[in-house]
């Protein structure tokens, strides 16, 4: 019969070094999906593995790199999310850019513990994590290029940027109010996700248009 020494360390030898790494990066995002930022901490992410508290710290420094890395693999998985959309679109301009858009609100869904931190205040940008922001945000970037006729590499006008902020802001903001629950009382049968099929679509549908029209009389 094991000692109890040797039941106690027996949750800390089922992880081998890449295996515990991604493991505190999922119990990571749980907890934020949970409780937020201002309820995480590492001890209570090495708690729920059963893990020693310093074992955080070993493969990511502190509280504030682990952070930062869960954050980066939420811009590296927003970028599949844009890019699967475009594929979906297919060769139009306004299709790519309105499954782009539900791409985005579908990801905030699936992932609330990514989403919540990748835009957070406080949160240290390293050189990988602004490499992955760049990433995804240029897909947007792009996007809002071809719907202008717009060179790779050319500038934007203040109006065509403008156009792209909006878009953005349009389904981060959706996003976030359907994370909040709002949309919850008019929610049918197919839940969550069929409502942001059933209406980010057309909302940006009638977005885009209306950004159009308003660049052809300026």
């Amino acid at each position: 019969m094991p000692s109890n020494t040797e039941r106690a360390a027996a949750p800390r030898s089922r992880y081998h070094h890449g295996a515990l790494r991604q493991s505190l990066i999922d119990a990571t995002e749980a907890l934020l999906a949970e409780r937020g930022v201002a309820g995480f901490s590492l001890r209570e992410v090495a708690r729920r593995l059963g893990v020693s508290p310093a074992a955080p710290a070993h493969h990511f420094g502190d509280a504030q790199g682990l952070l930062t890395a869960v954050a980066t693999l939420a811009f590296e998985g927003l970028t599949e999310a844009l890019e699967a959309g475009n594929a979906r679109g297919g060769a139009d301009p306004v299709a790519r850019l309105r499954e782009q858009g539900v791409g985005y609100v579908r990801f905030a869904l699936r992932y609330p513990g990514r989403f919540g931190i990748m835009f957070r205040t406080g949160v240290q940008r390293d050189r990988e994590m602004e490499r992955a922001g760049h990433a995804a945000f240029q897909v947007l970037e792009d996007g809002v290029r071809s719907l202008f006729g717009i060179a790779a590499g050319a500038p934007l006008s203040a109006q065509q940027r403008a156009a792209l902020m909006a878009i953005w802001s349009v389904v981060h903001g959706f996003a976030h109010l359907m994370l909040a629950g709002e949309f919850d009382g008019t929610l049918g049968e197919g839940g969550r996700e069929a409502y942001v099929d059933e209406n980010v679509g057309p909302m940006l549908q009638l977005h885009l248009d209306g950004l159009k029209l308003a660049m052809q009389t300026r």
